[in-house]
């Protein structure tokens, strides 16, 4: 089986018309859940974009991978499933964002990254390392929205090189407004990059020119996450005034007052990049473009299954459809992402199409984490448990896939910590999700936390954490008992010879 892994960047779980969105129209992610399965219950490890990718190519928790916030690399000798898959015969390529090294600020100031965004901005641009996290091929894209770098860069050149100025002036302001229109246009935007760069891929693919070895092909879009400014028609496709708020919107006044959060709201760092305290004509104008910036992706994933289909693939092709996190989008007056207890972060897209295995058009409410993707991909691909990396903390899925109704997990962990110690943010929390619950607690708020009822209280209005005492305490323990199975067993013992 060939692999082909879709990832996008905070997109949230219910931002796809076949999971019952009635605004936004993403016609190619529906085709390819009606032919496969998808999961209404699929949760990250960690609702930041690197620590969460990274757990996505290890299968491990942050506290086990290293990268337990942004601004830190995976160490390289932590092992990949692309690492996996590249030992064991496939070629491997990845077009699009990657993030398992730091782009904008290190955490440590004297770390290097290949994938700072300052370096792949200018003229003369770093060489790869390559395979690199076992990637043979790279086409590389750094950065959000049209303030992108990367390989983007050496073909925007060829193609609009008066634009090249463009980004670079506005990557100034990348902390700025979270949603502005663009001047690149659409034959010239990042999205448009990745699609074209993928189906290049599948075509050389089909034409012979890796011999009979399988692929992998990750094709990571750097939207929707903000800023947010699709080109185009796509900023217009959606009118801002028609838009409606979450019915949660206006609990602001109460998030204001949560023991956790409000210490943050006014932080100047989490007011650029996490929980954004929005005016209802921004959370308007943010969800326009962000159904905008969608709607190009299904665009693009649209072109990329066609070429499957074109070139005969489909058939012998595994495709999974993803994003890193979510997006709060209005929900409880906030926009953006961060450290907080609301599904919209925490709850993403899971579509897996696999062919001769899944019925057509299941959906299923069973618990999937991010950490879950390696082990399946690997198992579903026939890779021996003795060649896989020996310490991935995930599950296999397979018989979900099989069986919509089978139950392989009974609650997903999710790891947070926050560190940046110039806007002295320094935090860390934890959060357990079960079929019927999702529990949040926060260091240094001893008896204090978030408890919600996933199927009567969706919106996440109504904290049990007081009112429900014993059902506080039964979760709690789960909880411990969760975070102790994921907790590090590194450095190993060595045996004595």
């Amino acid at each position: 089986m060939n692999v082909l892994f879709i990832i996008t960047d905070q997109h949230r779980a219910d931002h796809m018309s076949c999971a019952g969105n009635s605004v936004l129209k993403t016609p190619n992610l529906d085709r390819l859940a009606s032919e496969g399965v998808r999961f209404t219950s699929a949760y990250v490890a960690n609702p930041i974009c690197m620590p969460n990718r990274a757990s996505i190519f290890t299968g491990l928790y942050p506290n086990m991978h290293g990268i337990r916030t942004a601004g830190m690399n995976l160490p390289e000798d932590v092992p990949t499933f692309t690492e996996t898959l590249l030992n064991n015969g496939y070629c491997t390529a990845e077009v699009g964002k990657i993030h398992l090294n730091w782009m904008v600020r290190p955490l440590d100031k004297n770390a290097s990254s290949h994938e700072r965004a300052g370096d792949w901005m200018r003229s003369k641009r770093p060489q790869l390392p390559l395979p690199y996290y076992g990637f043979e091929e790279v086409d590389l894209v750094v950065g959000h929205g049209m303030i992108c770098g990367g390989h983007y860069m050496d073909w925007l050149e060829e193609k609009g090189p008066q634009y090249v100025d463009v980004i670079k002036k506005k990557a100034k302001t990348f902390f700025g407004k979270p949603v502005f229109r663009t001047e690149i246009p659409e034959e010239l935007y990042p999205t448009t990059y990745v699609t074209e760069r993928s189906i290049a891929f599948l075509e050389r693919y089909a034409n012979g020119n890796y011999g009979d070895k399988p692929f992998f092909l990750n094709i990571s879009y750097p939207d929707p996450h903000h800023p947010v400014n699709p080109p185009g028609k796509y900023y217009d496709m959606y009118n801002a005034e028609d838009m409606e708020l979450p019915d949660s919107y206006n609990d602001i006044e109460n998030v204001k007052n949560h023991k956790f959060l409000k210490s943050m709201l006014n932080n100047p760092f989490f007011r650029g990049m996490l929980l954004r305290i929005s005016k209802k004509k921004e959370v308007k104008e943010f969800i326009a473009a962000t159904y905008g910036a969608v709607a190009m992706i299904d665009d693009g994933i649209g072109q990329i299954l066609a070429t499957l289909e074109k070139l005969g693939l489909a058939d012998n092709t595994i495709v999974i459809y993803t994003s890193d996190h979510g997006d709060l989008m209005g929900d409880h007056g906030m926009i953006l992402k961060g450290p907080c207890p609301f599904n919209g972060i925490l709850n993403v897209p899971f579509i897996w199409k696999v062919p001769g295995m899944t019925k057509s058009g299941v959906v299923t409410n069973s618990l999937a984490s991010s950490i879950d993707i390696s082990k399946t991909i690997l198992n579903l691909v026939g890779i021996d448990e003795k060649m896989q990396p020996r310490d991935m903390q995930g599950v296999d899925l397979t018989p979900v896939l099989q069986n919509p109704n089978e139950i392989v997990r009974d609650y997903c962990l999710v790891e947070h910590d926050e560190d940046i110690d110039m806007f002295n943010v320094k935090i860390r929390c934890r959060h357990l999700i079960t079929k019927k619950y999702k529990l949040s607690v926060y260091d240094d708020l001893e008896g204090y936390g978030d408890l919600f009822d996933r199927e009567k209280d969706p919106e996440e209005l109504n904290n049990l954490w007081y009112s429900n005492p014993d059902l506080r305490h039964e979760l709690v323990e789960k909880l411990l008992f969760a975070n102790l199975k994921a907790q590090s067993h590194y450095p190993k013992r060595e045996a004595i010879s």
